[in-house]
């Protein structure tokens, strides 16, 4: 995985825990790869991906098992993508929304373009 500087690396890994549960590859009730693995194939350390699984924890994405792993919640697929949702709206819309006003697109152009798609 290559990593975005501009990022923290932790949160890259939630991202890429979320991707994996959104695409279905992980499924809820479905046991992750341990801590060690993960940092292993990601190439980093392990408190970084114990950080990441406990962000992802906090949001209810994953839960914990006394001595057997993290696995998908029953609501992940759910979560992730209101959190991703959340996270459109609020960083990148509005950078969008203020390139469209400067081109004169309006909402109308988007929408026949939308549909010949």
């Amino acid at each position: 995985m290559r990593f975005d500087e501009r990022n923290p690396v932790y949160a890259q890994i939630a991202d890429y825990v979320c991707a994996r549960v959104v695409s279905g590859e992980w499924r809820p009730g479905e046991r992750l790869p341990s801590v060690r693995n993960l940092a292993l194939e990601l190439e980093v350390n392990p408190n970084t991906v114990m950080r990441a699984l406990s962000l992802l924890q906090q949001r209810d994405i994953i839960r914990p098992r006394r001595g057997v792993g993290f696995f998908v919640s029953p609501a992940a697929g759910r979560r992730v993508l209101e959190m991703r949702r959340r996270e459109f709206f609020a960083r990148k819309l509005p950078p969008l929304l203020r390139e469209m006003r400067a081109l004169g697109i309006t909402a109308d152009d988007i929408k026949k373009r939308m549909r010949k798609e």
